[in-house]
């Protein structure tokens, strides 16, 4: 069942990454769980930009027309997926320097689960107001983070030494990718050629 590790990754991390490792699951599973999660933060975001309005300060509610909110989310879907796809071709070329032999799904099942609390952040964004979805967000980066670090000894089978180094450098690619999706969502936004506000 899709999603099925989502709970487990909660309530008991360290046992759920024992069980995920395991498993030996297809690539296609957690390709399926990023083409699923991937759609929490795209969907809300499409209905805080076009219904909503956003709340940035004191001013007016900024909001966006259906179109321009629907190809914004459009962007954000497909720019989150391919993020996490990088970030597993990331960990797989890492890997070799840290004497782990992944396979890539191991390495997609690292990168997916461990972005999972950083998507469902996206909830906050039905409730749009700037402050508000940057704390959420910094919870949901700091779990991240923890899920990281609680998994890639298990699922890379390197001694939890290696594994917390190995760790932090994946953080560091991962800031690197995330800073890269941001600064294109910036451009995007200031081109004012594909988006209207209301």
């Amino acid at each position: 069942m899709l999603l099925n590790h989502l709970f487990g990754l909660y309530t008991h991390p360290k046992e759920e990454w024992q069980t995920i490792d395991r498993t030996k699951e297809t690539f296609a599973y957690p390709l399926s769980h990023i083409a699923i999660i991937s759609l929490i933060p795209s969907v809300c975001s499409y209905i805080a930009s076009a219904k909503i309005g956003w709340s940035i300060g004191a001013g007016d509610l900024i909001r966006m027309t259906n179109e321009s909110a629907l190809f914004m989310s459009g962007g954000m879907y497909f720019g989150l997926f391919l993020g996490v796809i990088c970030l597993a071709f990331m960990i797989q070329d890492l890997a070799e320097v840290f004497d782990a032999k992944p396979t890539i799904t191991q390495s997609l099942e690292l990168a997916a689960y461990t972005a999972t609390p950083l998507f469902m952040v996206g909830f906050a964004a039905l409730y749009p107001v700037l402050w508000f979805v940057a704390m959420v967000g910094l919870a949901g980066l700091a779990y991240s983070v923890y899920l990281l670090y609680s998994g890639v000894p298990i699922l890379m089978h390197i001694p939890e030494e290696k594994g917390f180094i190995f760790a932090s450098t994946v953080v560091t690619s991962g800031l690197v990718l995330l800073s890269i999706l941001m600064a294109l969502s910036v451009i995007l936004l200031q081109s004012g050629s594909a988006i209207t506000y209301i």
